[in-house]
C-alpha cells in the first residue's frame, strides 16, 4: 500500500510536466490542403484560425498519418477534401480526450522529415505544415531496405516498452554502421566517406565477435543504404537485443583535434561540442511525434523515463569499460566518455552506446580510420570490453 500510495504521489507530482503546452485553447481547422507529389516528397498543409500545438506520428498496417490537435475543431468537411494519389482517403474525428484528430490514409508509407507552423501572412491565417518523404511501395522497397524497417513511430501501448521474454542464450549485439545510402556522413581531407569506414568496421567488428562463439551479432545495415535513426534502434529492440553500439566518425573545423570518444544518453549534453555533434546526427530524420493510445501520457511517460534510468546505467557501465580497454591501443579524447540526446540511442530498455571512432578532419586520423589493421586495434578492445560487460552482468545476476 506504501508503495503505491507512493506511485500515486509521483504521478500527481509530474501530470503538469506532459500536458499540452503553448495555446490555452484549441483552434478551428479551416481546411486540410494535400500538396501534389514532387519526387518522393510530399507537403500537407493544414488551415487554422489560430496557433495550436500538435502532435503527429506515423502508423502502419495499414499506412497512415495522424495529427492530434488539442481542444480544437473542424469547420472542413472530409468530403471536400481535394485528394492526391498518395492519399487514399482522409478521415476527421475526435480523440478520446475530445482533441481534434486528422488521419490521412496513404497508399504507401512515409517518413515524417518535419512539421512546423507558419504565422499568418500574405492572406494566409496560422499553418501547419507537415513535410513528408514517401517511400517505395512494396516491390521496390524490399529491394533497397532491410525487411525489418519500419518507420512507425507507434510505442507499445498500455505499458512500459519492454523487450519479450527470450530463451537463455548467447547474448546479442547489434551493431549499427552509422549513415548509409544519401547519408554519407562526414566526410575526410581525402574524401573518404564516413558510412564506408563505419560499414568497414561493423563487419570486422562482427567478425571477431562471432569468432569467439560467445555471442550472437546483428547489423542494422549490410550494405551502403539509408536507415533512418528511429529505425535503427527498432529494429534493436524488435530481435531482443542486449547491447547495441553505433558507430561513427566526427569532423570538426578544428584540423589539429584527434582522439577517439564514447557517448551515452543523457538530454543534457556534457559540453557544447557534444551538443552540437548530437544536433547534427539527429538531423538525419526528425521524429515528430507517438501514438499515445488510451493511456494516460502521464503514467507511460512515468514508467518509460524509469525504464530508461537503469538501461542508461548499463549504457554508462559499459561504456567505461569500453574506454578502460580503448585507451590500452589508441589515442582517445580527454575526457572521453561523453553524454548527449543522440536518437539512436534512446531505447528504453536496450543498453546503447555511440563510438566515435576518430576525427575525419585530421589528417593523420583519418589516414589511420582507412586502415583495416587499425580497425582491428579497435575492434579488439572492444570485443575485450564485451566480454567484461557481460561477465560482470552475469555475475550481478542483472538479467
Amino acid at each position: 500500500m506504501t508503495v503505491f500510495r507512493h506511485f500515486r504521489v509521483l504521478i500527481a507530482g509530474f501530470a503538469f510536466v506532459f500536458l499540452w503546452g503553448g495555446a490555452a485553447s484549441g483552434a478551428i481547422v479551416r481546411d486540410i490542403r494535400l500538396g501534389a507529389q514532387s519526387g518522393s516528397n510530399a507537403r500537407v498543409v493544414i488551415d487554422l484560425d489560430e496557433k495550436v500545438d500538435f502532435k503527429i506520428f506515423p502508423l502502419k498496417n495499414p499506412d497512415r498519418i495522424v495529427v492530434d490537435l488539442p481542444a480544437s475543431a473542424f469547420s472542413v468537411n472530409e468530403k471536400n477534401i481535394a485528394r492526391k494519389d498518395y492519399v487514399n482517403g482522409v478521415r476527421l474525428g475526435k480523440t478520446p480526450n475530445g482533441d481534434a484528430r486528422i488521419v490521412l490514409e496513404l497508399d504507401r508509407g512515409a517518413v515524417i522529415k518535419r512539421s512546423f507552423s507558419l504565422a499568418p501572412q500574405s492572406g494566409f491565417q496560422w499553418r501547419l505544415v507537415v513535410d513528408l518523404e514517401l517511400l517505395a511501395k512494396t516491390d521496390g522497397l524490399k529491394q533497397v531496405t532491410p525487411e525489418w524497417y519500419d518507420n512507425s513511430v507507434t510505442p507499445e501501448k498500455k505499458s512500459v516498452p519492454a523487450k519479450a521474454d527470450k530463451p537463455k542464450s548467447k547474448p546479442l549485439i547489434v551493431l549499427d554502421p552509422g549513415h548509409g545510402g544519401k547519408d554519407p556522413g562526414a566526410i575526410g581531407v581525402s574524401g573518404v566517406y564516413e558510412k564506408h569506414l563505419t560499414l568497414a568496421m561493423a563487419k570486422q567488428l562482427r567478425a571477431l565477435l562471432e569468432e569467439t562463439g560467445a555471442y550472437r551479432v546483428k547489423l542494422t545495415r549490410e550494405t551502403d543504404v539509408f536507415i533512418a535513426l528511429y529505425a535503427r534502434r527498432r529494429f534493436a529492440r524488435s530481435v531482443n537485443a542486449d547491447l547495441f553500439v553505433s558507430i561513427h566518425a566526427d569532423s570538426i573545423k578544428k584540423p589539429q583535434t584527434r582522439g577517439l570518444s564514447v557517448y551515452t544518453l543523457s538530454e543534457k549534453a556534457s559540453d557544447k561540442e557534444a551538443e552540437k555533434l548530437a544536433e547534427s546526427e539527429n538531423k538525419v530524420d526528425l521524429i515528430a511525434g507517438i501514438d499515445l493510445s488510451n493511456e494516460t501520457q502521464e503514467v507511460t511517460d512515468i514508467l518509460i523515463d524509469l525504464a530508461r534510468r537503469e538501461t542508461n546505467n548499463h549504457s554508462s557501465y559499459f561504456a567505461e569499460k569500453l574506454m578502460d580497454e580503448i585507451r590500452k591501443e589508441i589515442t582517445v579524447l580527454p575526457n572521453s566518455h561523453r553524454f548527449a540526446g543522440f536518437a539512436v540511442l534512446k531505447s528504453p530498455d536496450v543498453p546503447s552506446v555511440l563510438i566515435e571512432m576518430g576525427y575525419l578532419s585530421n589528417k593523420d586520423e583519418e589516414r589511420l580510420l582507412r586502415q583495416a589493421s587499425y580497425r582491428e586495434k579497435l575492434a579488439r578492445a572492444t570485443v575485450r570490453a564485451i566480454r567484461g560487460y557481460f561477465a560482470e552482468r552475469h555475475k550481478a545476476n542483472f538479467n
